[in-house]
């Protein structure tokens, strides 16, 4: 829970961070030249920051931008990895996964045309210290508080976001100004709204949708892994899109599930998103809902069901959103975790450890 609570403070701090002259030097060096294209790569959580950052990224810079996970990139590489100057940016709380660190090792030496930006929590983490000679990789370090203990990624995960984000918001005046100002509204999240989430997590749901358009799909993703990893599995998670929703899962919706609802700023999306939460009303589908957004109205809601509202926050980056939703997946499942009886640093009983143990990396042709 400390590492939940501290997020606010650490976004300012990270927006401070971003603002840093060397650290706008570092950020534009890996810019520079402009690459052909930008690929996100990750494990687990770290993955999910790509799908939210890659939208944003490649609207702001206006070359294409893929996440690719790590792992597919370590089996697969030859056939997903995008030909060309590219820029491969690797997003790791410890920067000690197995296959992170193989995939820098092999497309170093097989992709040199591939530069490299490292985003870690982990100052002492193989991807921050064992290509420090190579002119190819640029490290971002944030700060140590980030590199949370726990099993399950929290802090870690909105500041790598919040990271990735400034690789085109930094630019933009207002930009910090309204991290700060997110970063306010989140607090006020924790402060005021902690028990109604406390109090969903407590009605014994057996599933949880997560529902997100664009990059708060990635949101959706982070979300529904947290309370997969939380409750050891014993609630059933998925993720999907609004508008996918329909195409087969919406048959999932029975009456003991949770529907969590990311609502997109733009108002175009917000339209779509909106048709679909009519639709559910209207065919009585799922227990409960949680709807996290500005601008909630109260049509949109049951007697029953939580609006998680972030008035004031006047979102000018698509990516700034996405954190107040992963905080508000996170709290649910931290207080699902808890009304099960588990322990939330230690969910899954000795199934999991917070860094991927380690295995074989195997040579090509063997």
């Amino acid at each position: 829970m400390r590492e939940i609570l501290q997020q606010p403070a650490t976004w300012t701090d990270t927006a401070d961070l971003l603002h840093q002259p060397q650290v706008l030097a570092q950020l534009q060096a890996a810019l520079t030249p402009a690459p052909s294209h930008i690929v996100l790569t990750g494990s687990g959580s770290s993955m999910y920051i790509g799908e939210c950052l890659a939208p944003s990224l490649q609207l702001g810079l206006g070359i294409p931008v893929q996440p690719i996970a790590a792992g597919t990139l370590l089996t697969h590489w030859r056939s997903v990895l995008p030909p060309g100057a590219g820029l491969l940016i690797s997003l790791a709380r410890s920067g000690d996964s197995p296959e992170s660190c193989a995939v820098v090792s092999r497309l170093l030496a097989d992709a040199p045309d591939y530069r490299h930006l490292v985003i870690t929590c982990n100052a002492n983490g193989k991807l921050a210290t064992d290509y420090k000679s190579d002119p190819r990789v640029t490290v971002l370090l944030l700060d140590e508080r980030t590199n949370d203990r726990s099993l399950v990624m929290t802090s870690s995960f909105t500041n790598l976001l919040l990271a990735g984000a400034g690789l085109v918001s930094t630019t933009r005046t207002y930009w910090k100004a309204s991290a700060n100002r997110l970063a306010r509204r989140v607090q006020h999240v924790l402060d005021d709204q902690a028990d109604a989430l406390a109090a969903i997590a407590r009605q014994g749901f057996g599933k949880v949708v997560y529902l997100g358009s664009g990059g708060a799909l990635g949101a959706a993703h982070e979300s529904a892994l947290k309370m997969l990893e939380m409750t050891g599995g014993a609630v059933t998670t998925s993720a999907e899109t609004y508008l996918g929703l329909r195409h087969g899962p919406m048959s999932s919706l029975t009456e003991d599930t949770l529907v969590v609802g990311f609502l997109s700023p733009n108002p175009t999306v917000r339209a779509y998103e909106v048709d679909l939460l009519r639709e559910l009303s209207r065919k009585q589908l799922g227990m409960t809902r949680v709807l996290v957004g500005e601008g909630i109205a109260s049509e949109w809601l049951g007697p029953n069901d939580v609006a998680v509202e972030l008035a004031g926050m006047d979102a000018v980056d698509d990516v700034l959103p996405l954190l107040a939703d992963v905080v508000v997946g996170q709290l649910l499942a931290f207080f699902a975790c808890l009304s099960l009886g588990g322990k939330p640093d230690t969910p899954s009983q000795g199934v999991l450890t917070r860094v991927v143990e380690n295995f074989s990396i195997h040579q090509e042709g063997v």
